[in-house]
């Protein structure tokens, strides 16, 4: 199982892969997988700093089609959710997404609550396209905003 973990790691490292490998990682970490994409982006833009552009639109695609099937998670999660629907904490969040309505995907760049809130948007049934579009904007100024710091104003170890 090792030898086939290192072969794995070695074939995404090479440069040929770096943006599927990307893509996959932001899909992943999109998921209510606990995994992050950031410092997959940050290594393949050190290495390549000329493709910052693609790698940064490559995380974002990745990442707002994993938000895409949190959507579909929630869309489809009634039974489970029914649960809890007791809580006023719950009762709380609930009356504030409909509120904002698919606005509120426009945070599903946070960490810990952004991927959660894209399948409670599905769950509430809130309009598909507009949640992915505010899903693609927050994920595109995340990816956008850490690379920036990271490349330019973080000082090189390398």
């Amino acid at each position: 199982m090792q030898d086939l973990l290192d072969t794995l790691l070695r074939l995404m490292a090479l440069p040929e892969y770096g943006l599927s490998t990307l893509f996959v990682a932001s899909f992943i970490s999109a998921t209510l997988l606990p995994m992050g994409s950031e410092p997959i982006l940050y290594g393949v833009l050190r290495l390549n700093p000329d493709i910052f552009w693609p790698a940064v639109l490559v995380a974002t695609a990745g990442n707002t089609l994993g938000g895409a099937l949190d959507w579909w998670m929630g869309y489809g999660a009634h039974e489970v959710v029914d649960h809890y629907r007791r809580s006023s904490h719950h009762t709380r969040v609930i009356a504030w997404l409909e509120k904002l309505g698919p606005k509120a995907c426009l945070l599903s760049w946070l960490p810990l609550v952004g991927d959660p809130l894209c399948a409670v948007a599905g769950w509430l049934k809130l309009p598909f396209w507009p949640c992915l579009g505010y899903m693609l904007i927050g994920k595109f100024m995340r990816y956008l905003v850490m690379t920036t710091v990271l490349l330019y104003f973080w000082p090189s170890s390398i």
